[in-house]
């Protein structure tokens, strides 16, 4: 007796003997696809942080005003990945590429539940210029899976004001340090 003997004598058409078959199919890939996702292995999940700490100022011999941005980055998954570009388009802000003699590199791997950090040098073209709402940062990476870009917005800056501790989006406030220190003569 075959197996399509015994289906039909449960009265089952051999139409139907598929669909489990497909259905349990759908469920795998959707768990597979969900667990690679969890992983960081499709898109990475990062948390990013620019730290106001080292925030300086330097003007150069032309008078060009720069500051550098330590860019802290948390990957949340379990899956490495690799930065390969960083870029911005914010009024008054211009990022320029990593400089090798700085020992700035232009991709870095940052391991599963792991930190890194990409120092980039920020020019300050317009002080005033730098948008109140916190802009994003858009970001190149690889993993394992793929390539692709994301758009990164950092966490407000606290600063603190007369009574309190006032929120500022993070490129107005590291324009605003960078600025200020410039013409303090800090830097």
């Amino acid at each position: 007796m075959s197996s399509a003997d015994i289906w039909q004598q449960f009265g089952v058409a051999p139409r139907t003997r598929r669909l489990p078959l497909m259905v349990s199919c759908c469920l795998v890939l959707a768990c597979v696809a969900g667990g690679l996702s969890w992983a960081g292995a499709i898109t990475p999940q990062t948390n990013w942080l620019i730290d106001d700490f080292f925030v300086g100022a330097q003007v150069d011999d032309n008078g060009v005003m720069s500051t550098r941005a330590e860019i802290e980055l948390e990957n949340e998954a379990i899956s490495p990945f690799t930065i390969t570009d960083i870029s911005l388009s914010i009024p008054g802000l211009r990022l320029l590429p990593p400089e090798k003699s700085l020992g700035e590199s232009a991709e870095i791997t940052v391991e599963g539940d792991g930190f890194g950090t990409v120092s980039r040098r920020i020019v300050i073209t317009d002080c005033g210029a730098a948008p109140h709402e916190p802009q994003p940062i858009r970001f190149t990476y690889r993993t394992w899976l793929g390539s692709g870009s994301s758009d990164v917005t950092p966490a407000w800056w606290e600063k603190t004001g007369r009574t309190d501790r006032v929120p500022v989006a993070w490129q107005r406030g590291l324009a605003t340090m960078a600025c200020n220190k410039a013409v303090s003569g800090e830097f």
